[in-house]
């Protein structure tokens, strides 16, 4: 399979971002991505505006991040060509849309396109101009979560006694998913297949600090070296033509609809070259497969670019654990697989489930 990895969860200056899609392109080129999934609020401008392409070496995805009334429920879509509902401003200037969480994410879903609950989980009590925005509604109609989100992880962290260190050095602070997200995750993927992704949900924001110097705390540059997700396509992607693009982001799109993905924090080294796979009756299963029949016995295994602490998860229940840099297991039992990889105490790596069932 070919593998590219990419940035999702992505603010420009068509909502509350500082950037240009065409900087935002050259920073995610210069950091090595593949490609970026753009998410301005309530918008779908920058397709009509052309940025629906090829940027400076990178494929951009234009999708929109969409919320309720009530500046909840946010909800990052793709794969649709309109902005659904109608809108209303809030009292603090921001869009809010007119439909309840479940009929957006059912409308986006009839329509043939994807979504993922964006920092389902969050809780926050810092920053107070940047309030949580958790996902508190209840429907079966999205494709995945976002169990990973840098800057709800770096806001949720932070007290008066660690605020500077944070400002000054983004990157350290980030240790791993939404443990509350995860279990979400696992969960609701005991029923159904659900994608797990991971964002940077970048704005590069300027803060005042100390009240006389501003720092922008989330420089684009600076989160895409952070939570990236990589991608498995069965083919590769070409940059020759608009056709080329649109096969691209279709191939993107089917591979995070299935699973075909996983999530990494490039920040503890290079994830390229990750597998999670399960040999069965001669075949190779991928995450988000399913196994089905399981009277023959499946082999799970795991290879890693480099030694670290491999965890064996399944059906949210840690299994086994191994410092190396691959292992295999015989699955006996049914159910949902996952492994995740931690460098110390730092997450590093997090796959997507393979199913086993009767």
């Amino acid at each position: 399979m070919y593998e590219y990895s990419g940035a999702v969860h992505i603010h420009s200056i068509y909502s509350d971002g500082t950037g240009k899609i065409e900087d935002i392109a050259k920073a995610a080129f210069d950091s090595g991505l593949d490609f970026i999934m753009m998410t301005d609020h309530n918008t779908l401008k920058p397709v009509s505006d052309g940025y629906n392409r090829w940027i400076n070496g990178v494929l951009v995805i234009i999708g929109y991040e969409i919320n309720d009334l009530q500046n909840k429920n946010h909800y990052l879509a793709f794969g649709i060509d309109e902005v659904i509902g109608t809108y209303k401003e809030l009292d603090n200037g921001e869009l809010g849309c007119k439909l309840n969480a479940e009929d957006y994410v059912k409308q986006i879903k009839e329509r043939g396109g994807i979504g993922f609950l964006a920092h389902p989980d969050e809780q926050r009590q810092h920053l107070p101009e940047h309030p949580s925005y958790p996902w508190i509604s209840e429907t079966e109609d999205y494709t995945g979560i976002e169990i990973w989100n840098h800057m709800s992880e770096w806001i949720e962290g932070m007290n008066e006694s660690n605020k500077i260190d944070r400002f000054l050095h983004p990157l350290k602070s980030i240790v791993a998913p939404n443990e509350r997200s995860i279990k979400r995750w696992d969960k609701a993927a005991e029923k159904r297949h659900i994608t797990a992704i991971g964002g940077v949900d970048a704005h590069a924001l300027k803060q005042n600090v100390l009240g006389f110097f501003e720092v922008e705390i989330f420089a684009y540059k600076v989160l895409f070296k952070s939570v990236r997700t990589h991608v498995l396509t069965d083919e590769p992607i070409a940059a020759n033509s608009k056709e080329d693009y649109e096969t691209g982001v279709n191939l993107i799109l089917d591979a995070l609809k299935n699973g075909k993905c996983f999530i990494s924090n490039h920040y503890y080294g290079s994830a390229k070259g990750f597998r999670f796979f399960a040999e069965f009756r001669g075949i190779t299963c991928n995450m988000g497969d399913d196994i089905t029949n399981i009277g023959s016995p499946v082999i799970l295994k795991v290879l890693v670019p480099k030694e670290c602490r491999i965890r064996l998860i399944h059906n949210g229940v840690l299994v086994d654990e191994i410092i190396a840099m691959n292992a295999s297991w015989n699955a006996e039992k049914a159910g949902i697989y996952r492994v995740e990889c931690w460098q110390g105490d730092k997450g590093w790596i997090f796959s997507n489930h393979i199913r086993l069932n009767n």
